[in-house]
């Protein structure tokens, strides 16, 4: 016991009437707690710790019999689809192959001058494919059929003011507002080679039906990319965009077939090799 006296703190010296008491009381509670606790371990059992529920053994999760585990699709990639690649076999086994890229004398698309205008005038609303003569340009059809979140430009039903675009070639995003200038119509099926593949025979009529086929044939793309394209065929070129090339193949082939026109064994054998890998 202490006992303070002003600021200084002093043991008290005299006899404490309670001392013997407490001690005794300390003993009597010791000796029974030492006997509870050997009484304890002679009938007890070992305690086995169970597992953490943040950490499953193998036995957790039951597997049915007879499935396997399958190893997770990366992110941001779909899973292999073999409807894709049996479409693009498809369409190449309906499309005649040539040894080598052919060649006819004469392409001209020009129109001015003395120029043979063999495609007729360029996006020419004069043709007898879907969206002829509807007073929009094709060039306007295709942009309309292909852009998103699209504002038209007021008392006008083909010219828009502002809209949305992803370039299937390159995967870039791209608006009218800011690059409307840059946005070409790639023909997927180049014009040149077109003519050199079967559409030199044509008639006048059908050629110009071809080079404004909205449906099949033509794409909103980035001027870059139509730039790097050319009228190169898929053996030359594929779009950079790595997600696009299976659908582009299948489109280029989509057009062949409609047209009766060729590929190259180049060709097939490139367009094969991406078949193989459509996701």
């Amino acid at each position: 016991m202490i006992r303070r006296r002003g600021d200084r703190v002093v043991p008290h010296t005299g006899p404490s009437p309670q001392r013997h008491q407490t001690t005794f009381r300390t003993a009597a509670l010791a000796a029974t707690l030492s006997l509870l606790v050997a009484c304890s371990a002679l009938t007890d059992e070992p305690e086995v710790a169970s597992p953490s529920p943040a950490t499953p053994t193998s036995s957790s999760t039951p597997r049915p019999s007879g499935t396997t585990s399958q190893a997770p699709t990366p992110p941001g990639q779909a899973p292999a689809s073999p409807q894709a690649t049996t479409r693009i076999e498809r369409l190449l086994g309906r499309v005649a192959q040539t040894e080598r890229s052919p060649y006819h004398p004469g392409y001209d698309r020009t129109c001015t001058g003395t120029g043979a205008c063999q495609f007729g005038e360029e996006w020419t609303d004069n043709h007898p494919g879907r969206f002829g003569q509807n007073g929009c340009t094709t060039r306007e059809d295709v942009l309309l059929q292909q852009m998103k979140n699209i504002e038209m430009r007021w008392g006008s039903t083909c010219r828009i003011y502002e809209a949305a675009l992803v370039d299937p070639y390159t995967g870039a995003r791209l608006t009218w507002r800011d690059d409307g200038y840059w946005i070409q119509i790639d023909h997927i099926y180049p014009l040149a080679e077109a003519w050199h593949a079967g559409a030199w025979q044509w008639p006048q009529r059908k050629r110009v039906r071809f080079a404004n086929d909205v449906s099949r044939e033509l794409l909103a793309v980035s001027g870059r990319a139509n730039y790097e394209k050319g009228s190169q065929t898929p053996s030359e070129w594929l779009p950079p965009n790595r997600r696009f090339r299976c659908e582009y193949v299948a489109r280029y082939l989509a057009v062949a077939a409609a047209y009766d026109l060729t590929v190259t064994v180049a060709d097939a054998t490139t367009i094969r090799r991406v078949a193989r890998r459509c996701r």
